[in-house]
């Protein structure tokens, strides 16, 4: 465990503090963000009356279009001009993005940003001179990936203003080669939120891609930062599985999908073969000159960078292709692709490429890995580890020879590996457990209890539990994957549901206050289950609440079909059918008193979260008229004529699921409810409605090869 300079013992540092942010229970003690969004403009841009502009180079590109548009729609509230720069003739990138926005803000929002961009051409070597009336303050650089031309192009910059920052977008150069910092955004680059950022210690840009909502995650400077050595990385291990079988890419991609969760070879086609091949082998070129045979491109790629040539073909030629494995080739397939992912792990972990849980979620959140690189290793365990990357040598021995580093994953039994998902903290008298995934799988599980067992160990009966301000801006639920072993076994199912449920319950019965924070978008599924077990429940006002399960469908698991009654007046129990049966959500403000404690403004719901968790009202008055609502403990009666009052759709066979278990678990004692919950919820799972439901498709799509 660490100490923070605010006398806050932690688990594990939290990523925020890698952003010079602070920690999540130094957040609720101020009851106030670290930096708002008009802070943080004007210490770039300036004072709204001398307020500068932002000059993206390259804005006709894929990436510069992508995020001409993800900026500028933050920034136009703020008063602070967008310049587009880009070569005559550069294809209209930016005008291909306006459907997008005009979805996103509605038809007036999206002209409004697009008024407030302004686009300029140049030679590529002299600034345009009318670029001076727009002040640049910040410039954000996605021209193409060739080094000489970026440098020049700083250097022009830096020679008309001096004082300008400028941020690279660049895939894989380090910023000591650039002479930049570097704003790399993550795959996809139209919507995703993550940004990695090298910085020689916290600026003002990071905290600025913070403060309007994105996810900057600083990485070290080193060649392709996490995200291209991850993706890139997967992408060569399933070309040279192509070369030691010849299995077509595309089914290969649906083994990699099967086996690790993303699919490298459709992404490449996806975003455009030519400039995504072209990156790729960029990346993997300078990484093989760095460490080794483990990314050396292969002539496969080489080709394809040469000729842009996309991975799959027309699908009318795939079925004609079909290639079954024996078990003992699926073993071999398995080393190909889960050895050189280790391997890249031991590169992360002894260079110490990012916080551990920001190298993981990277992997995850980008890279699309079903579980991030790190908590794959730690899965398999030091020694196990080990293993699979010497079996991966004995196919591919030149390997060996570089970016191999054995004794870095004796890390893996530390805290901060151990808890990749869940950290908590305390000042001595109130703690705080912050979730960093968005969606709750058996590694959120078992780091939660771990959490929650370390603050009882520290004396804490007072807690918070929230997201983590940084790498989770929503919580969407249970991650379903982890349902599919159930679609067979009824068992699977009352593990999950059964064992998830005893661990929502520890929030209500291991501390003597607890207390929920939710901001963000929205709240979720299993992830609202879990946090309705607090005592309290505190909420921004537009953060959206429900119960998707019956279109999935599925029946919620971790007792919201009884818990939320008990805590609910009679005649409040209709609101909560039309959310289960309906599968409606309601925004936090309409949903107090019934579903939630308070709803409000975000400073002013921080100040009302520390005062029910510290017990210290202070100047809070508003904070007095929040009574701790009691827990029913006994059968409810009367259930089902106040579902028959609900609004709901005709009921499909999730709904009568659902229902059932409403009426089955709320005539149970409380001691009695979790296993008749856990038991519907188990039974439904192998059903047909569920075997052919979202659940069952994802199911199908991963794992059907």
């Amino acid at each position: 465990m660490t100490e923070t300079p605010t006398n806050i013992t932690s688990l594990r540092p939290s990523t925020l503090s890698t952003l010079g942010l602070g920690s999540p229970l130094d957040i609720f003690r101020r009851g106030r963000r670290p930096v708002t969004a008009e802070e943080a403009v004007t210490a770039v841009f300036g004072p709204p009356e001398h307020r500068g502009s932002l000059v993206i180079s390259g804005a006709s590109g894929i990436v510069g279009a992508g995020k001409t548009m993800q900026l500028g729609s933050r920034l136009e509230p703020f008063g602070v001009r967008v310049v587009a720069l880009d070569m005559p003739g550069a294809p209209d990138g930016i005008g291909r993005q306006y459907p997008g926005l005009v979805r996103a803000f509605g038809r007036e929002g999206a002209d409004r940003v697009m008024s407030n961009i302004t686009r300029l051409t140049y030679d590529g070597k002299s600034l345009p001179p009318q670029l001076a009336d727009f002040d640049p303050r910040f410039l954000l650089e996605a021209i193409p990936e060739i080094l000489p031309i970026k440098r020049a192009h700083y250097e022009a910059f830096r020679a008309e203003y001096p004082d300008i920052e400028i941020r690279s977008v660049t895939s894989g150069f380090p910023a000591r080669e650039l002479g930049v910092g570097v704003a790399h955004p993550a795959f996809p680059h139209e919507i995703n939120k993550m940004w990695e950022t090298v910085e020689a210690e916290p600026s003002h840009i990071p905290q600025l891609l913070w403060a309007l909502g994105l996810v900057p995650v600083p990485v070290a400077d080193h060649w392709s930062f996490v995200l291209d050595v991850i993706f890139c990385g997967v992408t060569q291990a399933a070309i040279r599985y192509h070369r030691a079988s010849n299995m077509p890419y595309w089914k290969i991609d649906k083994w990699v999908r099967k086996i690790l969760g993303p699919n490298p070879f459709r992404a490449h086609d996806a975003i455009g073969a030519k400039g995504a091949n072209f990156l790729t082998w960029s990346c993997l070129h300078h990484l093989g000159e760095q460490y080794g045979e483990l990314f050396e491109p292969t002539p496969e790629l080489i080709e394809r960078k040469d000729s842009g040539q996309t991975w799959y073909p027309p699908n009318h030629f795939r079925p004609l292709v079909d290639w079954e494995l024996t078990e003992a080739e699926e073993a071999e397939l398995r080393q190909w692709l889960i050895g050189p992912m280790v391997q890249m792990a031991s590169l992360l972990l002894e260079e110490e490429r990012a916080h551990p849980s920001i190298a993981n979620a990277i992997g995850e959140t980008c890279a699309q890995l079903r579980h991030g690189v790190l908590a794959l290793a730690r899965d398999l365990g030091v020694e196990g580890s080990r293993k699979a990357v010497t079996d991966y040598h004995r196919h591919h021995p030149e390997a060996a020879r570089g970016a191999w580093f054995p004794d870095a994953l004796e890390v893996l039994n530390e805290v901060g590996l151990q808890q990749l998902y869940v950290n908590a903290e305390h000042d001595g008298r109130v703690g705080s457990i912050t979730l960093s995934r968005e969606s709750y799988n058996w590694d959120v599980d078992a780091e939660l209890n771990r959490a929650i067992d370390w603050l009882r160990s520290e004396g804490i009966e007072r807690v918070i539990v929230s997201g983590d301000f940084h790498l989770a801006t929503q919580l969407v639920g249970a991650d379903t994957a982890e349902f599919f072993p159930a679609l067979d076994e009824e068992e699977e199912g009352y593990r999950v549901s059964s064992a998830w449920s005893k661990t929502a319950r520890r929030l209500h019965d291991d501390f003597a206050t607890s207390v929920a924070f939710l901001d963000g978008k929205r709240c979720l599924g299993g992830m609202l289950e879990m946090v309705l077990h607090c005592h309290f429940v505190v909420a921004e006002s537009n953060v959206g609440l429900g119960f998707p399960e019956v279109t999935l469908p599925v029946v919620p698991g971790m007792e919201g079909c009884h818990w939320p009654f008990r805590r609910a007046q009679r005649g409040q129990w209709s609101k909560l059918a039309e959310l289960l049966l309906g599968g409606r959500s309601v925004k936090a403000e309409a949903a107090q008193g019934w579903l939630i404690d308070f709803a409000g403004p975000l400073d002013e719901a921080l100040r009302v979260v520390w005062a029910l968790a510290s017990g210290d009202t202070g100047d809070q008055g508003e904070v007095q008229g929040i009574e701790r609502r009691p827990l029913f403990e006994g059968p409810l009666e009367g259930v089902a004529a106040e579902l028959d009052k609900a609004e709901t759709p005709q009921m499909v066979a999730g709904g009568v699921a659902i229902r059932d278990t409403v009426l089955a678990a709320t005539a149970a004692s409380l001691g009695e409810a979790l296993e008749v919950q856990s038991r519907h919820s188990a039974r439904f799972m192998p059903s047909a409605a569920c075997r052919k439901g979202v659940v069952g498709q994802a199911r199908d799509r991963v794992e059907r090869v």
